[in-house]
């Protein structure tokens, strides 16, 4: 068990330490959020960093606070992105060297963000497919070649970067907040954020969210130690992290009030939704925070609520998966393997009678190349509403089409879609 907590004057001196550099961002009142939760949601905006996330905070902390010895031998991280990316401005700021491990799949998007923060002075290597498989390789690179490691969430300098964020909001703040509501992967965020309320804002409820395939903190607070996931659902990778921090989790369990889980589909509602109705671009682990309200919307109605916005670091290419798993999701898209009645003119009967006024399809394919009568077709059917589902399926009965559901078989789905 670790001893360290993070101090307020540890803290302030942060806060100094980093001006000049992060930036205080905005603390906005959402209407739309408002209106539909019955509270004052506010959005705390580090989105608009100059790295686009708040991982600025703690990596300019951490290395502007390293010795001069320690600078020379160059610093070394590993990191999904936006890590990577605050790590790169400051290499670019204070001029020194630094070697970033990335998982292979990190969205080119990011990586060329990071190639333009740290310009000459950062190398950039691929590895792993996870953020824990390019950590390994750091941590391993770092001692043979004698590096100073930065972890993204695990240490005492990278906490007390992150925790200025939460004087920000406090020191802007229009009257007390209820709740507060941020995003945990490894917990560095959390765990400064988190201390600075039990400090000054003691009866604010703090709330941590995590995605459903990456909620390693849960895990840990189950086991009462922090343990390996065995699956890791990258989507959220900015949050994708399979094991918590020991620093981290100590200081978690003794400031998180309330620990949510949403599923990757309520992330990507959630990003389209802000990006619709509100002109906010959000990465899916910037996105947690605001997709946990429709969780607690019982708890928080006529509450002040602040969601940390964490990064909007999101690659335009991913939008078409983004929008498949929100309408999965929402139960408005469904997949079926569809066996057609053997004779002409089945499948115009499926579609004059079987298919709604307001369905669509959206996705068909024979899965046999030959003798097409007699092979079953993949079809992805799009509603308008999630309650449209079920007479689909009795019409289908009634028709005799011989069906296979694909949306409750993962494995069959991902090979078949």
């Amino acid at each position: 068990m670790s001893d360290y907590r993070p101090q307020l004057h540890d803290i302030q001196k942060a806060k100094q330490r980093i001006s000049g550099v992060v930036v205080n961002t905005p603390l906005m009142l959402n209407i739309q959020l408002s209106e539909r939760y019955g509270a004052n949601i506010w959005l705390k905006r580090e989105d608009m960093q100059i790295v686009r996330s708040y991982k600025i905070r703690g990596a300019y902390n951490k290395i502007s606070s390293l010795s001069q010895e320690d600078l020379a031998r160059g610093v070394v991280c590993a990191s999904a992105g936006n890590h990577a990316q605050g790590v790169a401005l400051a290499c670019n700021k204070l001029g020194i060297k630094g070697t970033i491990f990335m998982p292979k799949p990190t969205p080119k998007q990011k990586i060329n963000q990071v190639k333009m923060f740290g310009k000459d002075n950062i190398d950039i290597v691929l590895t792993g497919d996870t953020y824990d498989d390019s950590c390994s390789e750091a941590v391993a690179w770092c001692e043979s070649q004698n590096g100073t490691f930065i972890h993204p969430f695990n240490d005492p300098q990278i906490i007390e970067g992150q925790a200025t964020l939460a004087l920000d909001i406090l020191n802007e703040a229009f009257g007390g907040f209820h709740y507060i509501l941020l995003p945990i992967g490894g917990g560095g965020l959390m765990s400064g954020v988190g201390s600075v309320f039990k400090s000054l804002s003691p009866d604010t409820c703090v709330v941590g969210v995590e995605s459903t395939g990456t909620a390693s903190m849960k895990a840990a607070f189950d086991a009462g130690k922090p343990v390996e996931l065995q699956q890791l659902d990258t989507f959220a990778d900015g949050i994708a992290v399979r094991k918590a921090g020991d620093i981290t989790f100590d200081i978690c369990r003794e400031v998180v009030d309330r620990l949510i889980q949403v599923p990757e589909g309520q992330i990507c509602t959630t990003i389209l939704s802000l990006y619709n109705e509100s002109a906010i671009v959000v990465e899916p682990a910037g996105a947690v925070s605001v997709s946990a309200l429709e969780y607690i919307k019982d708890d928080i109605r006529g509450k002040n609520v602040v969601c940390i916005i964490s990064g909007s670091n999101n690659d335009i290419t991913r939008m078409e998966e983004i929008k498949e798993r929100s309408q999965l999701h929402q139960g408005l898209k469904h997949y079926f393997i569809l066996r057609f009645p053997q004779r002409a003119g089945a499948l115009r009967e499926f579609l004059e009678h079987v298919l709604g006024p307001d369905d669509d399809i959206t996705h068909f394919q024979y899965s046999k190349k030959n003798s097409r009568e007699r092979g079953p077709a993949v079809v992805g059917i799009e509603l308008r509403r999630a309650e449209d589902f079920a007479p689909l399926v009795e019409r289908m009965k009634q028709h005799n089409i011989v069906y296979e559901y694909l949306n409750d078989k993962p494995d069959l789905f991902q090979f078949l879609i």
